[in-house]
């Protein structure tokens, strides 16, 4: 005859998120996490290096909006589902920690999809223009780069363009990279759940 289930085994059964939402949690943290890597680290590199500037700058244009809103949204819901399992009187360090990595990623998405990764590409889309003008953009890779600089040279407002490019750019990269960073994190702390493969 089985005795009375102890109180904590009862709590954790009783609060054990159901597979449904263990399973859209790994795939919202692992698609987010994916899709990050290969457009940071294989499509932006293979595309910058054998496509014309002017045809990679406008493809990124098109593309990061979606990606940003995917990245967004993707740890919105993760931080949502990771909340539901975890209710705020049980939050231990770990868990809690788990939750600030989710609203790092969160307020990274965000502050690129609203502000640092549209500006870049509006200003990409300017210095396009002026480059166009000068017979510019049609290079592969780092070739043109001379002609590039001498032209910020010549012409203040484009070497402006240059720097406001340069400088949102660079925020951009840091959030994407520290979404990447966050979501790694999150699957580490997924992978030391699990007691098999």
């Amino acid at each position: 005859m089985k005795g009375p289930v102890p109180i904590q085994d009862s709590l954790a059964s009783d609060t054990e998120p159901s597979n449904a939402i263990k399973l859209l949690h790994l795939l919202f943290l692992s698609t987010s996490w994916g899709m990050q890597v290969w457009v940071t680290f294989v499509a932006g590199f293979v595309m910058s290096r054998h496509l014309p500037r002017h045809t990679f700058g406008s493809i990124q244009r098109e593309l990061f909006p979606y990606y940003f809103h995917i990245s967004s949204t993707c740890a919105f819901l993760n931080l949502t589902l990771f909340a539901m399992s975890h209710p705020g009187e049980r939050l231990g360090e770990e868990h809690t920690a788990q939750i600030i990595i989710f609203l790092v990623c969160i307020a990274a998405s965000v502050l690129n999809t609203q502000w640092f990764g549209r500006v870049a590409s509006d200003t990409v889309a300017e210095l396009q223009l002026v480059e166009r003008r000068h017979g510019l953009g049609q290079e592969v890779g780092l070739a043109g780069s001379e002609p590039r600089r001498q032209l910020r040279a010549s012409n203040p407002s484009y070497g402006q363009l240059a720097r406001r490019f340069a400088l949102h750019h660079a925020l951009s990269s840091l959030c994407n990279l520290l979404c990447i960073v966050c979501n790694g994190l999150s699957l580490h702390h997924l992978a030391a759940q699990l007691s098999a493969l």
